[in-house]
């Protein structure tokens, strides 16, 4: 799941990048809430811990990497398939924006979601393949959690 991940958030960039990256590409509009445009992003979600310089950038990329390499453990240990199909989800969506930072010195965005609220997370998100498959992965933990029988103490 994370290699598949990883190259489908590789692919996604690559085309984007030559398809939307130069000042005249202009916003293609696929529905009326989704659009594609070129964004590319020097910090986390929404722009937070935004870093320019290669110090930042690298912290961030690296700190990708250690949380991988965390995860990719849980992963090891895990025992059900929601849990492996999720933590690779999170391994291969954060390896794809680390790779961005460390390649291009930001992430590449270009999935722009965009509603008519005025304020709030989804007045505005420009996003990934990899920011996808991170979300989803942090969704099926969330469903595991809630699903899953506990076991019983003695």
């Amino acid at each position: 799941m994370a290699a598949a991940v990883f190259a489908a958030d590789q692919a996604s960039k690559l085309w984007a990048i030559g398809l939307l990256d130069s000042p005249d590409a202009p916003r293609i509009k696929l529905t009326p809430f989704l659009d594609l445009t070129m964004s590319w992003n020097r910090g986390v979600a929404y722009t937070l811990l935004r870093s320019d310089s290669d110090f930042g950038r690298y912290a961030l990329a690296g700190l990708s990497i250690a949380a991988s390499l965390f995860i990719g453990f849980l992963l090891w240990r895990t025992k059900t398939t929601v849990s492996a199909a999720a933590f690779g989800c999170l391994i291969g969506g954060a390896l794809g924006n680390a790779l961005d930072r460390l390649t291009h010195g930001a992430v590449a965005d270009f999935l722009y979601f965009h509603t008519p609220f005025w304020a709030g997370p989804l007045a505005n998100y420009v996003f990934n393949v990899a920011d996808v498959a991170i979300f989803a992965g942090a969704v099926l933990l969330i469903y595991e959690s809630l699903t899953s029988k506990a076991p019983v103490a003695p």
